[in-house]
């Protein structure tokens, strides 16, 4: 009987996990699809500043309606800027 209790919680766990994104050459669907906790909405708000401004560093998406500090810490680990795209091209 335990066996089937465990067996039916892990189950019904569902581990959600991101994936590192380029944050300024991707597009709205692959940021959403990438950043856990970020949606369609608010990965298009990123790509509009990001072409707008230029995004170098994880702190510039707090300039961004609906990212805050507390967003923003569970999402830095998977963001890659191109800057350092570039510079581990070339290590």
């Amino acid at each position: 009987m335990k066996f089937l209790i465990s067996a039916a919680l892990s189950l019904t766990c569902v581990t959600v996990s991101a994936a590192p994104v380029a944050i300024n050459t991707s597009d709205a669907t692959t940021i959403a699809a990438s950043l856990s906790g970020i949606g369609l909405s608010k990965a298009q708000k990123i790509v509009d500043y990001c072409q707008a401004n230029g995004c170098h560093k994880p702190e510039d998406l707090l300039n961004i309606k609906g990212i805050g500090p507390k967003t923003l810490e569970r999402i830095s680990p998977d963001l890659i800027f191109s800057e350092q795209t570039e510079n581990q091209t070339q290590s």
